[in-house]
This record gives C-alpha cells, sequence and structure tokens, in this order.
C-alpha cells in the first residue's frame, strides 16, 4: 500500500499541528537534551494522571537494531521516565525493504541487552514484520504500544523515497493498525556527518514526541495520519520545525555490474547469522554424501556472468544457466522545487520537516470519472483480440 500526502490534514487540524510545532522553541530542544530540567517530566503526573498506566512508546527502525541513531533515540527515550520504552528491529540493514514482510519462513526473536532502561529484541525479518509481531502481543506481555516511533535513519526519508523506505514502512503499518507513528530519518553528509549528529538530532525530536504523546492521551491527535519527520544536516542549527508537503523528488537508480569473484567471496556476509550457518551445514552434508549432486562452477567472462552446469548424479550435465550479476546504487538528484512547502526545501532551508502521510492514495471525483470513461470505452469499444 503505497503512501501520498496530497491528501492532506482537514484544514483546522493542520492549522493546530502547526500551531504546535511552531510554538516549540530551540529552548525546547535544549532542556529535552537534559536529565532533570525537563519541563513535561515535571509534570508527566499533569499531563499522563498518576493513575494511569505509563505509556508504551515501541522503537523501531530500517538499518537495523544495532545502529546509532535507533540507539540515540532510545537513550533519548529513556531519560524522559515519562513512558516504558520497547525496542523490536531487524537484526540486518532492511533500510529498502519497503513494505515487505516475511512469509512461509521462521522468523527469529532474539532478545538484546544493550539498551539500558529499554526491552528489546532483534527479528531475523523487516520492519513491518517487527511491528506486526509488536502489535500481534506475541513478543511483550504488556499492552500495545501507545505511540510507534521508527528511525533515526542515516539518510533522508523524503520525496519518493518514501516508497522504498523500511522505515516508512514500519511507521504505515502501525497506522494499519490503528497506532499513532512517526518516521525519523537525518540528512546525512558522507564524509561530514558525524554520528554526535544522531545524538543531537535525536535530542532535537523530543519536544515534538512529547507533544504526539501528550495529545494521544488526550484523544485529540489526528487519526489515520503518520508524520514523516526529516532533521536536516545541521541539527544543532535547525530554524524549528515546519509542516510539510511530501515532494515528487526522485532518486536515480544506477545498477552496477558485480564481478563474479567478488560476489562469490562476499555473498555470505550480508546474511544472517542463522542462515550462514545453515548454509554451512548443508554444504557439509553436502560433500559427506556420496549421492549428493555433482555440480560444477565455471567462470566465463569473469567480471560479468557464472555459467553453472546442473545434473542429477551419475547422469551427464543437462543444462547450463548463466548468470549475470548486478548491484543497485542510488543517487539523490539535487533538489529543484521552488515550493516551499515541500519537505525537501523545508530541510534545504534549516527547518526540521514534519509531513502527514495518509494511508491512502490521493483520489478526487473527477479521477473516478476520468477511468470510468476510458474502462467503458476500453472494454466496450474496439476488440483486439478474436
Amino acid at each position: 500500500m503505497a503512501t501520498n500526502t496530497n491528501k492532506q490534514l482537514p484544514s483546522s487540524l493542520m492549522a493546530d499541528l502547526h500551531s504546535t510545532l511552531l510554538n516549540k522553541t530551540k529552548t525546547d530542544c535544549k532542556s529535552a537534551a537534559t536529565a532533570d530540567p525537563n519541563p513535561e517530566k515535571e509534570t508527566s503526573s499533569e499531563i499522563f494522571g498518576t493513575e494511569k498506566k505509563r505509556p508504551i512508546v515501541l522503537v523501531t527502525n530500517g538499518e537495523g537494531i544495532h545502529s546509532p541513531g535507533l540507539g540515540f533515540l532510545v537513550e533519548a527515550l529513556v531519560r524522559g521516565g515519562i513512558w516504558d520504552v520497547h525496542v523490536c528491529a531487524p537484526e540486518s540493514d532492511k533500510c529498502f525493504s519497503s513494505h515487505s514482510i516475511t512469509a512461509h519462513e521462521t522468523l527469529v526473536a532474539t532478545s538484546e541487552e544493550e539498551f539500558t532502561g529499554a526491552t528489546a529484541f532483534s527479528i531475523s525479518g523487516s520492519p513491518v514484520d517487527c511491528v506486526s509481531l509488536v502489535l500481534s502481543g506475541a513478543i511483550f506481555s504488556s499492552h500495545k504500544p501507545d505511540l510507534v516511533i521508527s528511525g533515526i535513519e542515516r539518510g533522508l526519508n523524503c520525496g519518493n523515497l518514501i516508497f522504498y523506505s523500511g522505515a516508512v514502512a514500519a511507521a504505515r503499518e502501525a497506522l494499519l493498525y490503528g497506532v499513532p507513528s512517526l518516521s525519523i530519518s537525518f540528512d546525512w553528509k558522507n564524509g561530514e556527518s558525524q554520528e554526535s549528529d544522531l545524538k543531537v538530532a535525536a535530542d532535537h525530536c523530543m519536544p515534538l514526541i512529547y507533544a504526539v504523546i501528550r495529545d494521544i492521551e488526550k484523544g485529540v491527535f489526528p487519526k489515520d495520519y503518520a508524520l514523516n519527520i526529516g532533521i536536516p544536516s545541521s541539527p544543532s542549527t535547525n530554524k524549528g520545525f515546519k509542516v510539510t508537503k511530501q515532494s515528487q523528488q526522485r532518486c536515480q537508480k544506477t545498477w552496477q555490474v558485480v564481478p563474479s569473484s567478488r560476489h562469490s567471496s562476499g555473498a555470505h556476509q550480508f546474511m544472517p547469522t542463522h542462515q550462514r550457518i545453515g548454509i554451512q551445514l548443508a554444504q557439509l552434508s553436502q560433500a559427506a554424501s556420496a549421492a549428493g549432486a555433482a555440480r560444477r562452477v565455471a567462470a566465463q567472462r569473469k567480471d560479468i556472468e557464472v555459467v553453472e552446469s546442473v545434473a542429477a548424479p551419475g547422469k551427464p550435465e543437462t543444462k547450463e544457466v548463466v548468470k549475470r550479476l548486478f548491484r543497485l546504487e542510488l543517487l539523490q538528484k539535487e533538489h529543484t522545487n521552488s515550493d516551499e512547502g515541500v519537505d525537501l526545501k523545508a530541510l534545504e532551508n534549516g527547518y526540521i520537516c514534519v509531513t502527514p502521510l495518509h494511508l491512502q492514495w490521493h483520489y478526487e471525483p473527477k479521477i473516478h470519472d476520468l477511468f470510468s470513461n476510458w474502462l467503458s470505452s476500453a472494454v466496450n469499444g474496439e476488440k483486439y483480440y478474436s
């Protein structure tokens, strides 16, 4: 299911959200980065009520459970001290997994001890698997989370990149279950950005997270929308929050040929641990079995192709399969949209962009009429097949 921000919040709610964000000053951001001077923390009993259960925040991401952005975000949430923090994230990088799920395979959930003050599991699946598994009640014994936060990702999930992003998909999956969600990404610049920037980014997100949790508890946070948050590359000098629209900026996809020798030597390093072990055991079993299928692998044009000859035991080789190896590289195009209201333009101007995302594609009555006329003409018109 795709997401498009052309379907906007009702104007009254958009105005309320915009007003809330504008009222958050940089002083608020700095206070959120410390443990004790936090005004929200001091008045947490007033916001959440002493008799109520503590809110539960689930943190996931696309980069994997050991990514620094997720770690700094969890640290900031735990430091707030007014919610229970649960972590469930992929065991490996699933940045571009989009809204994929793992079907007909067994997922492995492994407890993680590196997050002080939070309960954490890594999952041998996608970000969407992580959220779905938690919301099913299978991982944590407590109630379902009040808020799901996905991030912080190194590299923006803005423009049309949201369609590929595993982090945005995790937030969208929460929305499918009726749970409010945020996805957060940072404008990481290779050769310039440092991991410490992610810590600053996490701290500057806290005023917004406090506001979201508060309004969820009050029952006034807008339903059916997730917030996609982009943080500029210089987070400490940001100009504040700004509500934006999703731009239509596209990334450039370049497919690179991978030499077969490089592929053969490094193919297993990207596999999960349990999968590598399974492959090694299968290889040992095959080597030890006299009845194993004979296989000959010959490299032809080693920089492009691998030719495999496959045959049943004791029979002559019957076919050859040519494999060509490729690797996708994504290049972000220079932003050219002059619309001040889109996400990438706001980031370029130093703002933290906050883009409401809806579950449904943009839909207008005139589009219905257009395709009704087209379908009628296409079906009842000239027949191309006898």
